[in-house]
């Protein structure tokens, strides 16, 4: 149990430019990771276990990537409670992102507003990070997130992503592919037919290569919009079956603004998440669920502010969930609320 209540830290956090406080705490975290301060913010991990992907989660709640894009506070993460932690995006070489400001928050409605843009100090400071790490030795699951530098076109995309896959691979439990970022131009057209296709054929021939070399089968995972209709949810479905993918992540972050309408920042350009994503989230679960059977691996992500919005994911068709915006908004207590819902819902009649 934490020692100190979030609700106690929260007005000073909100009271700073919403960046300014990321970095902060991320920096605190950083700092007192490993020592007794680290007390005021770990929470008991909840035994809730489940077999996905070949890969046995401690429990059903995860942090979503964003967060911790350069894997600086994983074990610091990971005291709060969470079964996985995934960290990134990161890009083969640094970008500084997007210009400033770039984060919003629309309190009224639970939610953010981000344009960072992959904003990150490159493959090697990333994997650098993960490996001074003890997460993965306690038992627990990390993912790294891979995404293509700004700078790349879009024509030559897939040369990122496996310069990325190549340089995470050895350090990952399961790896990533962003292509539902709405802030790095052009991004999202890798979710269409034939560039999801060339995409993920080249991954999974490179995944191939990575096993035979490494003698481990890493899963991949690809993280998708939740802007999509159905066809191309069948599509994607479809895609990720064809090329032997291990599991889907849904969602990022949403392009509508049809929940936020009115509110301050709402036509700030961006992603928006928190609470006003979660039943577009849960569509998109569900339209997967049904294209892809029963057995698929899916990540739930989105909009998760309580216990019972976790277990909407799972129940839309979800085998486990990630946090963020909730997390800034509700603070630690929250990852363990979730679990022990989660865990109350399986033993459920």
């Amino acid at each position: 149990m934490s020692l100190i209540p979030y609700g106690l830290a929260r007005p000073f956090l909100f009271g700073l430019d919403p960046e300014a406080a990321h970095e902060l705490t991320l920096h605190a975290l950083e700092r007192a990771s490993g020592t007794p301060l680290q007390w005021a913010w770990s929470n008991g991990l909840v035994d809730d276990p489940v077999s996905l992907a070949g890969l046995r989660f401690p429990n059903r709640v995860g942090l979503a990537a964003g967060l911790d894009k350069n894997a600086r506070c994983i074990d610091a993460l990971g005291a709060m409670g969470f079964g996985f932690v995934e960290v990134g995006t990161v890009t083969p070489k640094a970008q500084s992102g997007n210009p400033k400001p770039r984060m919003f928050r629309l309190p009224q409605a639970h939610a953010l507003i981000n344009r960072l843009g992959f904003n990150n100090e490159g493959l090697d400071a990333f994997v650098a990070n993960v490996s001074r790490s003890s997460f993965r030795s306690n038992g627990r699951i990390l993912g790294l997130n891979i995404g293509k530098n700004a700078v790349t076109p879009i024509e030559n995309a897939t040369e990122d992503y496996l310069i990325g896959l190549d340089g995470v691979y050895p350090h990952a439990d399961y790896v990533t592919v962003n292509i539902s970022s709405p802030n790095t131009k052009n991004l999202r057209a890798l979710q269409s037919d034939a560039a999801l296709d060339g995409l993920l054929g080249a991954i999974a021939e490179r995944r191939e290569q990575l096993n035979s070399q490494h003698g481990r089968r890493v899963p991949v995972f690809v993280k998708i919009a939740p802007d999509l209709d159905d066809e191309q949810v069948q599509v994607i479905a479809a895609t990720l079956r064809r090329h032997g993918m291990d599991g889907v992540v849904a969602t990022n972050t949403t392009l509508s603004r049809d929940a936020v309408k009115g509110l301050p920042h709402a036509d700030e350009t961006g992603g928006l998440s928190g609470a006003p994503v979660l039943e577009g989230s849960n569509r998109v679960i569900r339209q997967l669920r049904a294209a892809l059977g029963p057995g698929f691996p899916i990540i739930g992500v989105g909009g998760i502010l309580s216990g019972a919005d976790a277990v909407s994911k799972i129940e839309a068709g979800a085998d486990v969930v990630q946090l963020y915006t909730g997390l800034i908004y509700k603070g630690p207590a929250l990852v363990a609320e979730a679990a022990r819902a989660l865990r109350q819902h399986r033993r459920s009649p």
